[in-house]
This record gives structure tokens, C-alpha cells and sequence, in this order.
């Protein structure tokens, strides 16, 4: 049976409690064991190298060394990561060697809660599967992205909160490997009420479950 790990905390207003009982209602109805953590000593574990998958949603906070040290490892033997929004890329801001894991780290989001669109531009991508271009409200998450992502949807800035970003397109939803180990992010959901969007929530189910290392 697949193994899966909730490491949640940090910044209250990202909801993590709340996100955490989504990831773990989605986990045990997809056939996962789950268990909970609420500090980031439960990255130093040996045991989490065992598992199927890591889900962080631990916004901003600090990662003690020998945590982050374990924790990539654990990814690069096989272990799947997976997360959204700040709780996974913009967790622990001076740990250079967990956001070269993530593949992508939260700089800005101009005019806050906004309008956009979400553009899914690999349709063909299991992921992505029926899921086409969206109108979302939330954060539009400017990042700074690993050129070796492999996006999967996007969206565009207007310019109208930052008028020198005008036009650039930037990365909403990304898979990638770190070592042996499948990571897969989504920008979207700076409050918990954003899973009540089909789209978004289709998306980060699906990537999840993409995410987590094959069991026999």
C-alpha cells in the first residue's frame, strides 16, 4: 500500500490545517496509509525514506540542516513531493537546496487577490487530461522557476499591478524529477476554499497522485 507523509504548519494564513485535511481525505480515498505531522523534525525521520510520498504545506518558517538534508535525499532515492501554493514553494527561504528540490520559488504576487487566467498548455498530459483554460481569483504567484520544469499550465500578466511585467508568462503548474523522485507543484491556492474549484483541485489530485513513487 502507498505511504504518505503531511508535514503542515507555518504561516496561518495559507490555511494549513485545513489544506491538510483535504490532502488527507484524497490520500486515504485514493488507497494511501497517512499520517500527520506538525513540526519540520518530521523531515529528519530515517523512516521517510519509505514512503510513497511528502506533502509540505509549511508557508515561509525555517528547516533545520539535518531536515533538509534528509528530506532531499529521501527525493532523490524515489520518494514522490507534492504541494501548492506557498506551502510548498514558499517554505523555508534560506534553504537553497530545498528550492532546488521544488523547482521554483515565490517572489512576489502583484495586486494580491486578483483576477487571471489559468492556461493549460500540455492538454495531452495525463494531469491535464479534459481540463482546459480557466478563470481563477486568488494570488497570481510571480516565481522564480528552474528552467528544467516541465510546465504544464501557465498565466499571464497584465501589467496592471506591475506594469515592467506586462505580457510575461509564468509557470501556475510544473512537473520535474529530483533524482529517482517525481515532484509536481501548483501555484493556485492561497486559501483552503480555492479546492472547492473542479479545475484546480482535478489538477492537484491527479498531480499528487502522479507524484507518488509506484508500490508493489
Amino acid at each position: 500500500m502507498k505511504s504518505a507523509l503531511i508535514v503542515y504548519g507555518g504561516w496561518e494564513g495559507h490555511d494549513p490545517e485545513e489544506c491538510a485535511a483535504i490532502y488527507r481525505r484524497w490520500l486515504h480515498e485514493d488507497g494511501f496509509t497517512v499520517r500527520t505531522a506538525t513540526e519540520t523534525a518530521a523531515f529528519a525521520d530515517p523512516s521517510i525514506h519509505e514512503l510513497s510520498l511528502i506533502i509540505p504545506i509549511f508557508t515561509m518558517s525555517k528547516i533545520e540542516k539535518a531536515e533538509v538534508e534528509n528530506l532531499t535525499k529521501a527525493v532523490e532515492g524515489g520518494v514522490g513531493l507534492a504541494g501548492h501554493h506557498g506551502g510548498m514553494s514558499d517554505a523555508f527561504r534560506d534553504a537553497v537546496d530545498y528550492q532546488f528540490m521544488v523547482g521554483g520559488q515565490w517572489v512576489a504576487h502583484p495586486g494580491n487577490i486578483i483576477d487571471y487566467t489559468v492556461d493549460v498548455v500540455k492538454p495531452e498530459d495525463p494531469i491535464m487530461q479534459g481540463i482546459t483554460s480557466f478563470p481563477y481569483r486568488s494570488e497570481q504567484y510571480y516565481m522564480h522557476v528552474d528552467p528544467s520544469n516541465e510546465v504544464l499550465a501557465t498565466t499571464t500578466f497584465s501589467g496592471e499591478h506591475a506594469w515592467w511585467i506586462k505580457d510575461v508568462v509564468m509557470p501556475v503548474v510544473w512537473k520535474r524529477r529530483h533524482g529517482k523522485g517525481r515532484v509536481f507543484h501548483m501555484t493556485l491556492g492561497h486559501q483552503a476554499k480555492e479546492f472547492e474549484n473542479t479545475s484546480m483541485a482535478t489538477i492537484m489530485r491527479r498531480g499528487m497522485n502522479w507524484a507518488a513513487r509506484d508500490e508493489d
